[in-house]
């Protein structure tokens, strides 16, 4: 399975929590460097997007050689890699790509997605997705909607699969209430995931786990349901929260602020 995201030298986050949670899944994790960032668990301090050149060549290279069953993309960096992207995710359409908006980090001043390239992850990243999973604020920025209650998950859910992509996972950790309810949804179809509110300790790369255990269960199912269907998505994102809640709750503390996940 291939990632695409940032490099975190602290490994809560990006790429290397993304091969923690691929693991888990049971599949082969490769990953593609798309930004390069100085960081650790007490937040970011930098980051730089890689050339799109190199990203392009990194990703090449493991889908021309390697068995690749699903991709993942996370961090971005630049509006040039956010629409190389788009365009690789077009040629490689037969593979489910599970798309992370990943646009700041939990803590610090940089961004992992330029401004000026959520124009191109919208328009040309976001519908080559087999799943788009967005927390409340990404959901935000891209529909230009409030995302503070259920009822505009809804909402932002259904302006988001206009797009283009598949489905849409709209997080519920950001919106309010005594549970957690992530929305699912395909269309007209619309799947409530909700689970107990937790009280955590800080802590940073969640969303990296959550897509990364998503991609990595479609990436070693059932070879006869490529492309993937709406079942095989929704199966993986119901075992990926179960493993993802007990990880919330079990949070490592390796130093520094922010508590990484260990799913």
């Amino acid at each position: 399975m291939l990632a695409i995201g940032g490099l975190d030298p602290g490994a809560g986050a990006g790429v290397l929590a993304d091969a923690r949670a691929i693991l888990r899944a049971g599949a082969f994790p490769c990953a593609a460097i798309a930004v390069l960032t100085v960081q650790s668990t007490s937040g970011m301090r930098a980051a730089t997007a890689v050339p799109k050149r190199e990203l392009l060549a990194e990703c090449t290279e493991v889908i021309k050689n390697q068995r690749v069953r699903a991709i993942k993309v996370g961090a971005l960096g630049s509006d040039e890699n956010a629409r190389a992207i788009g365009d690789f995710l077009a040629i490689h359409r037969g593979l489910p790509a599970i798309v992370d908006t990943v646009m700041m980090p939990t803590r610090g001043r940089a961004r992992l997605l330029e401004e000026r390239a959520v124009t191109a992850l919208r328009d040309r990243v976001l519908p080559q997705g087999a799943l788009v999973t967005v927390n409340a604020p990404e959901a935000e920025v891209l529909t230009g909607r409030r995302v503070t209650r259920l009822d505009e998950a809804y909402d932002a859910a259904q302006a988001l699969l206009r797009l283009g992509c598949r489905a849409v996972l709209v997080k519920g950790g950001h919106l309010g209430g005594p549970q957690a309810v992530d929305l699912l949804a395909f269309g007209s179809r619309v799947i409530e995931l909700p689970l107990p509110r937790l009280r955590l300790h800080p802590f940073h790369g969640g969303g990296c786990i959550l897509a990364s255990l998503i991609a990595g269960r479609l990436a070693v199912g059932d070879e006869s349901e490529l492309p993937v269907t709406e079942r095989a998505i929704a199966d993986a994102v119901r075992w990926a929260k179960k493993l993802h809640h007990v990880a919330l709750q079990n949070a490592r503390d390796v130093g520094g602020d922010l508590r990484v996940l260990l799913p």
